[in-house]
């Protein structure tokens, strides 16, 4: 964000305090310590939308020490007399608010913050929060980490669902999207990548200093600030998205026939959902085999290994399908991985591999007793279920049967038509189903009821 836009935040606090003594302002109270997600209740927090972080960090991977310092800009959607941030383990050494010093405690992954007078409704404001420490990943519901992971060279960071907090504070839900800025210093010969654009670096004594910059809305769990020894390539695209890969050298051999047909691949998938969403793309791909998993991290996925085609033409289909449009609810998480799985599909069908229809045949011939009819891609029913087989694999073949329902025209007008429509925002299946009826012309509730919110396996496909 510009130091322009940073003044305007500043200097709207100004009029609001006019405008909260011209109406009948409500009393203060405190935000709520969570968004209100069913499955993460902690995650997130009421009373304030974050518009833009500013991140300033420090990591010495022989240590494992980070020193950060976190400045927020951000709205209150209510008054309030204090509010929370999610952050988890590391120790916070000072805070203000507006400037002024404020009072805070610590409550497991909330940072309670008592401003030292009122926020009113509709005001600006700027938090900053200076931490230290070794940060720790968080285990997931399903046994997973995410978060700060120390590798043998660096760390791998990726976020999703928890795992922002534990290397900076945040409003950790996917329900607030905000810009970034990232600074970010580590030991010469380490490279630290970011999200979105790199704007500079520079060596000094010593250590690196890495500059980057995420204009478009981004979820904190989209953010990352790995860290390695890493091989990396620039080019322009033809389109002119600005491309970064970083690779660990241990990978480059296996990356690279991979990562070369990056720019195709999203060239065919902008034919399908319109216009690449961001400025940047790339890849991160790193050597840490205790991940398990790669991320869809905005503008540059992190990959645990080197990745194969199908896994780079899914985390690259996120791009449209979770980062540009991201969820409300992760109840909603078939809305990102069953778009981006059944994008797998698409892609096989017109690259030579095998039709759409024939994944679907092959799935559909599972028994009953199978995983995949384990639970309902629309309804995984906990945390610990929103990465299972029924939210990939049963969600792409809900869309397959849309497709079938609709027809290939007016299909693909459903996909372009949700990218565009709610891009750098949100979506619900709500939303959904009612763009596809609407684009379609058809009564579709059945047919998602059936899909997407069903217990078992389909009695016909």
């Amino acid at each position: 964000m510009s130091q322009s836009v940073r003044r305007t935040f500043v200097l709207a606090t100004v009029p609001v305090a006019l405008v909260a003594l011209l109406g009948a302002a409500a009393p203060p109270s405190a935000g709520s310590p969570g968004a209100g997600d069913p499955y993460f209740p902690l995650a997130g927090n009421g009373g304030y939308h974050v518009g833009h972080y500013d991140l300033t960090l420090r990591y010495d991977p022989d240590s494992r020490r980070l020193e950060g310092k976190a400045v927020l800009y951000a709205r209150a959607t209510q008054r309030l007399s204090r509010f929370d941030l999610d952050l988890s383990g590391l120790k916070v050494t000072g805070l203000t608010v507006d400037r002024k010093k404020a009072g805070f405690s610590r409550d497991g992954q909330e940072l309670v913050v008592t401003p030292r007078t009122t926020l009113h409704e509709g005001q600006w404001f700027r938090v900053a929060v200076t931490y230290s420490g070794n940060p720790a990943p968080v285990t997931d519901p399903d046994g997973s980490l995410d978060g700060w992971i120390p590798t043998d060279d660096g760390a791998f960071v990726a976020g999703e669902p928890q795992g922002a907090m534990t290397w900076f504070p945040a409003n950790n839900h996917p329900k607030d999207k905000a810009s970034y800025d990232f600074t970010i210093t580590v030991p010469e010969g380490r490279t630290a990548v970011a999200n979105g654009v790199l704007r500079g670096q520079s060596t000094h004594h010593g250590q690196t200093t890495f500059r980057w910059r995420q204009s478009e809305p981004m979820a904190a769990y989209l953010a990352t600030a790995t860290v390695g020894k890493f091989k990396v390539e620039r080019y322009t695209t033809r389109d002119g998205i600005q491309v970064y890969n970083a690779v660990d050298p241990r990978e480059a051999g296996a990356a690279a026939p991979v990562l070369k047909k990056l720019p195709s691949v999203l060239e065919w998938e902008s034919k399908l959902f319109g216009p690449y969403p961001f400025r940047a793309a790339g890849s991160i791909v790193d050597r840490a085999p205790n991940v398990g998993y790669a991320l869809e991290t905005q503008t540059r996925p992190v990959y645990d290994a080197a990745p194969d085609l199908s896994t780079l033409v899914h985390e690259s289909a996120h791009q449209w399908f979770g980062d540009s449009v991201t969820l409300t609810s992760w109840k909603d998480i078939w809305l990102n991985e069953g778009f981006a799985t059944y994008t797998e599909w698409l892609y096989a069908e017109q690259h030579g591999g095998d039709s759409a229809q024939k994944t679907f045949d092959d799935l559909y011939a599972l028994p009953a007793s199978d995983g995949l009819w384990e639970f309902p891609p629309g309804d995984p029913g906990s945390g610990a279920n929103i990465f299972g087989t029924p939210v990939y694999a049963r969600g792409a073949m809900a869309l397959h049967q849309l497709r079938k329902a609709v027809g290939d025209r007016t299909f693909f007008r459903i996909l372009r038509a949700w990218a565009t429509e709610h891009r750098a925002g949100h979506g619900t299946t709500a939303q959904f189903v009612r763009l596809a009826e609407r684009e379609s012309g058809k009564d579709l509730d059945g047919l998602f009821q059936k899909w997407v919110y069903g217990q078992g396996k389909p009695t016909t496909p």
